[in-house]
């Protein structure tokens, strides 16, 4: 039984190869709030082999997600991501860490592609408020930093922003 509820009635819809489930369990194991909510697979002379998932219904830290598996005519690209806010630099470092060490690649700026190809993008909290700041000359400084690294370091951002 569903113990999560949502109330969005637009969701992101995935299109996978042939990785539906492993990626939504992957997703639903790395965050918290998440939950697989069905999983249905495609039958035997279906358009799609049999097995592998026709709809997933699922949860990723409260966000309502579907997913299927329809072959390769589609990936990923980078035009779609979803955007992590993490509190503090151990959030950053565990989610930034978890895809990697589970096949993902190092982008620049705080984003990643995780192992299906999908891109991500692990950020503090703090550098959306930096950018809002009404310090524009501290926010260009930030923006300067955030341009140099990959995984994102909470401290020297807020070091460029206050200098």
């Amino acid at each position: 039984m569903s113990t999560i509820q949502t109330t969005q009635n637009i969701v992101p819809f995935l299109w996978f190869d042939k990785e539906a489930e492993e990626a939504i369990r992957f997703y639903t194991g790395l965050f918290p709030n998440s939950e697989i909510k069905r999983m249905t697979k495609w039958p035997e002379g279906g358009p799609m082999p049999a097995g592998t998932v026709q709809i997933g219904d699922f949860v990723i830290n409260g966000l309502r997600v579907h997913a299927f598996d329809a072959g390769p005519n589609f990936t990923f690209n980078e035009a779609v991501s979803f955007f992590v806010e993490c509190g503090n630099q151990a959030e950053i470092d565990h989610y930034w860490h978890q895809f990697i060490d589970h096949g993902g690649a190092e982008s620049q700026c705080g984003w990643l592609k995780d192992k299906y190809g999908f891109s991500w993008q692990i950020v503090p909290k703090a550098l959306t408020e930096m950018l809002s700041s009404k310090d524009v000359e501290g926010a260009k400084r930030m923006m300067e930093a955030v341009m140099k690294m990959k995984k994102l370091d909470i401290a020297k951002l807020e070091a460029a922003f206050g200098d």
